[in-house]
């Protein structure tokens, strides 16, 4: 029977995992703030928050400010190998924030954990990838009405909550912290970049420089892949199912084609479309031998592994987080972090300086959340632009730099409509 206190692999780690959580809480100034003014406002006084989180040193620091805030607090994995289990250690042991969440749990631990979390009875939701929203729709309905909101941290949750508005699925509102630009332009974009390129490095040890990188998918995400990857030397390719996206990575200097096309020249395959089987049986067929694939989206789908395991006469540990699979073809490929999150399961996921602004969005949201409660109805909301505004500007001083400000004859220019040429 699973602890009230949470599930966790070793207590012995929790040392480890504060000195970890401290060393990020220094690129976090933004957060800081946020947690300094919570301690003193305790805006969160009570409220129950149960949050499906990937469980890492800065997610840690988000737990702490919103422990700060009042909040009583529990926690669980949204990923089966995003934990770092030091961490869940020290949340247990040093900040009294039951976890429910152990490095590459099973899927029955995983909703088990999921299923702890919302034992809690939660007032608010806090997800990365609404698999606690999800889990409570369809399983735990009677906790529905005790909700006063959620929030929601990634583009595949968003994703998700939209199509359950579409289906009139959705009981309670959400805020959907991934909409906010700074969210998903800098996280998406320069967060997902750096880290699912550290990930490969870590788990292949191979050099970038001169390899054919495939980036399935040109969103935010793949931008950020795309660029960094072509910043260490790599020959960048873009597959993608919009042409407007595709025209913009034309125009951005990348070569564009169809999967099919890119399969027998590909190196490296990073996928990051957030959809199903984007590298698929046919795709697989024609990879090269010795090609890598990985995937940086949120659900283990974009790969089709069922079809690469079907294909394949047998399968081996190259290194950790590193599988080769023998085609019956003859050739070999290689499967980074069992196809799951690669910058979470095979590295530390992103960097803690650009987690302080999605972080400082998600303890304001919960903020504002509480603040306007009863005021909305079932449905995907976005926070409010001098949210968004103002944590871009404490990240801006934390950096040491300063902007203009409109003068008043400016603002009235921009907000007339007779002068002209």
């Amino acid at each position: 029977m699973i602890s009230t206190n949470g599930d966790v692999k070793a207590i012995e780690l929790a040392s480890r995992g504060k000195q970890r959580i401290d060393w990020a809480a220094r690129d976090m100034p933004v957060l800081r703030l946020i947690r300094e003014r919570f301690l003193k406002e305790r805006p969160l006084e009570g409220i129950r928050i149960s949050g499906c989180l990937h469980i890492t040193t800065e997610t840690a620091n988000l737990a702490i400010t919103l422990k700060a805030g009042g909040a009583d607090l529990v926690l669980c994995a949204s990923n089966p190998l995003s934990t770092q289990d030091d961490v869940a250690a020290s949340l247990v042991v040093n900040e009294g924030i039951p976890t429910f969440a152990i490095k590459a749990e099973d899927e029955t631990t995983y909703y088990r954990h999921i299923h702890a979390a919302l034992d809690h009875k939660p007032q608010m939701t806090m997800d990365d990838g609404c698999d606690l929203v999800n889990t409570m729709h369809k399983d735990r309905p009677d906790l529905i009405e005790g909700v006063i909101g959620g929030l929601e941290e990634t583009t595949t949750g968003v994703i998700r909550l939209h199509n359950m508005v579409r289906d009139g699925a959705l009981r309670f509102p959400v805020l959907a912290v991934n909409e906010s630009d700074t969210k998903h332009l800098f996280d998406n974009r320069y967060g997902t970049g750096q880290s699912t390129l550290d990930a490969i490095i870590r788990s292949t040890n191979i050099l970038i420089a001169g390899r054919n990188v495939v980036v399935a998918g040109y969103g935010w995400c793949g931008k950020g892949v795309a660029s960094r990857a072509r910043g260490m030397g790599a020959n960048v390719i873009v597959t993608e199912v919009d042409p407007i996206r595709a025209i913009e990575a034309v125009m951005d200097g990348f070569r564009v084609m169809p999967m099919l096309d890119a399969a027998p020249i590909g190196d490296i395959f990073i996928t990051v479309t957030g959809d199903k089987d984007v590298i698929d049986r046919h795709h697989i067929e024609h990879l090269k031998d010795s090609a890598i694939i990985a995937n940086s989206g949120h659900f283990n789908d974009e790969i089709n592994v069922a079809a690469l395991q079907d294909l394949s006469t047998g399968h081996f540990t190259a290194r950790d987080f590193v599988e080769g699979y023998h085609l019956r073809n003859g050739k070999t490929v290689f499967l980074l972090a069992e196809g799951r999150l690669v910058n979470l399961s095979a590295a530390e996921g992103h960097p803690a300086s650009v987690m302080d602004m999605s972080f400082a969005n998600q303890a304001l949201a919960a903020e504002y959340m509480l603040k306007h409660r009863g005021e909305f109805t079932p449905q995907v909301l976005k926070l409010p632009v001098d949210v968004d505004r103002e944590i871009a500007y404490l990240k801006l001083k934390s950096m040491g730099h300063s902007i203009d400000h409109l003068t008043e004859v400016q603002r009235k220019y921009l907000s007339s409509w007779e002068a002209g040429t």
